[in-house]
């Protein structure tokens, strides 16, 4: 059985268009299908359990990382405030009428409303810097 070249050349062509043709048929119904399964309430339950462990890692994540930055954020503010409260005098302040709680309230409403403050870190500012001492050995300072 001889075919010639022309005959295989048109059932290739033949077969080749049916193929498309077919193929796009059955690319659209798959579409369809697909399509109207995610509308539908069972594919919501479905993709939430697929989803579930990527859902749990970001939120894990998300928590940690809200941790470190509540962690630094709030070490870094109370470091600010313990140089703040050392700038102004105020730690020695407190440090000295801590055995007596009303010269203490007292002393705090003083720093406070009377802008000693403010004055005590002028003074702290003021003072002359300490001379370096002489030291006999070799002439250092």
């Amino acid at each position: 059985m001889d075919i010639e070249p022309t005959v295989l050349i048109a059932y290739a062509i033949i077969w080749t268009v049916f193929y498309f043709f077919l193929s796009n048929y059955i690319a659209e119904l798959s579409r369809k299908k697909w399509t109207n399964w995610v509308v539908s309430d069972e594919s919501d339950d479905v993709l939430m359990e697929a989803l579930s462990v990527v859902i749990n890692e970001i939120e894990d994540r998300f928590h940690d990382k809200l941790e470190h930055f509540q962690s630094s954020f709030f070490g870094s503010l109370g470091a600010a405030s313990k140089k703040l409260d050392d700038a102004t005098g105020q730690t020695t302040i407190k440090a000295l009428t801590k055995d007596n709680p009303v010269m203490g309230f007292l002393a705090e409403y003083m720093m406070k409303r009377g802008g000693l403050g403010q004055l005590v870190g002028q003074n702290s500012q003021n003072t002359p810097p300490k001379q370096s001492q002489n030291s006999s050995k070799l002439g250092l300072k």
